[in-house]
């Protein structure tokens, strides 16, 4: 995955939201081994896309623009490329409510901030593995 995610968490005596390390991450399982297990953290991925056309067959479809990081059989790719933001909210089960609160008031802040145009929830580390089929998924 060409993913450059970088961590991000709350400073709870200014209320600031602050990066966390300027290390660049490579893969998501290095990322997933940095992540804390009980507090939580917001995630911003870099998410390479390839715009896509579908094929003439679908006569309800023909003309929109569609995005998928993948080449479907069948579809030709526009020619333009995308890299969008993801922001990856890490919320571990294990943390306390206090934070919780906390970073569930500032989800929506630090969204628009990182001009994400998505937000994935996850509770472990381990679900980071997944985060490339999830969006892979997405319409």
């Amino acid at each position: 995955m060409d993913e450059e995610p970088r961590k991000d968490q709350i400073d709870k005596s200014t209320l600031e939201i602050k990066q966390v390390d300027d290390e660049v991450y490579t893969s998501m399982r290095e990322l997933g081994e940095e992540l804390p297990d009980n507090s939580p953290r917001f995630v911003v991925l870099s998410y390479p896309l390839t715009l896509v056309r579908l094929p003439p067959k679908s006569p309800e479809l023909i003309g929109r623009t569609f995005v998928d990081r993948r080449m479907w059989g069948g579809m030709q790719a526009s020619g333009r490329a995308s890299v969008p933001y993801v922001m990856v909210n890490y919320l571990p089960p294990t943390c306390s409510s206090e934070l919780r609160m906390l970073y569930a008031g500032a989800k929506e802040l630090m969204r628009r901030q990182a001009e994400a145009g998505r937000v994935v929830e996850i509770e472990s580390a381990e679900e980071l593995e997944g985060i490339e089929e999830r969006l892979k998924g997405e319409d």
